[in-house]
């Protein structure tokens, strides 16, 4: 077995969409105390994260309630290197997307070079467009992940159109996946999200095992 963390690290300087974690020292056994203590502010959307229903629809599932089943289980992760711009309903066909429940979208945003690595957003980036996502639904996929800060493209982030299409249809998103050095493939997903009551989304501890 082989686990592979798709995990990005969380820190201060890391890729971000609106403002950088913050890291509080409260105690440190340098200074005195009896043990090292931080204290951490970072949004819901931080790294690798989960984006409940709740994050675009008010009353809708939050992300403490998302069934564990949907976040754990077989996995696919797809080759979309060669799209550029958005991934439509043909190239997830053509990558082999038919068949399968939870489906991780490997695009150029996290090539060696790609946007993934960087610590401020980019200009543009690879993200999926509305035919994909109406596949998705259509098809009974439950939880799609892409390699950046969001699955929309960055022609799309004043309407959201995806996000709008997958989420009131209960598809779960994940996004921020490290999948650098993971090869297209099946694997085991286990997504654990933190379970903050209520909330929109949360930051997601994510392994893909292969076995």
């Amino acid at each position: 077995m082989r686990v592979h963390d798709i995990t990005m690290p969380i820190h201060p300087d890391m890729l971000h969409w609106g403002r950088k974690p913050e890291v509080e020292v409260v105690e440190s056994i340098e200074a005195g105390h009896a043990s090292n203590v931080t204290r951490w502010r970072l949004g819901t959307h931080t790294g690798t994260h989960v984006d409940a229903p709740a994050h675009f629809v008010t009353g809708a599932t939050p992300v403490d309630e998302i069934d564990l089943e949907t976040l754990v289980g077989p996995a696919v992760v797809l080759d979309l290197t060669g799209v550029e711009g958005e991934i439509t309903a043909d190239h997830l066909l053509a990558a082999g997307a038919a068949g399968h429940e939870r489906i991780l979208l490997k695009t150029t945003n996290s090539g060696t070079s790609g946007p993934i690595h960087d610590t401020e957003r980019a200009p543009a980036w690879v993200g999926v467009g509305p035919s994909a996502a109406e596949w998705a639904i259509e098809h009974g996929v439950r939880l799609l992940g892409i390699d950046y800060l969001t699955i929309e493209c960055h022609t799309r982030t004043d309407t959201w159109d995806v996000h709008h299409a997958l989420l009131p249809a209960g598809v779960i998103i994940l996004e921020n996946a490290l999948l650098t050095d993971v090869e297209p493939g099946e694997y085991e997903l286990v997504c654990l999200p933190a379970k903050l009551a209520g909330a929109d989304g949360a930051f997601a501890r994510t392994v893909l095992i292969e076995r």
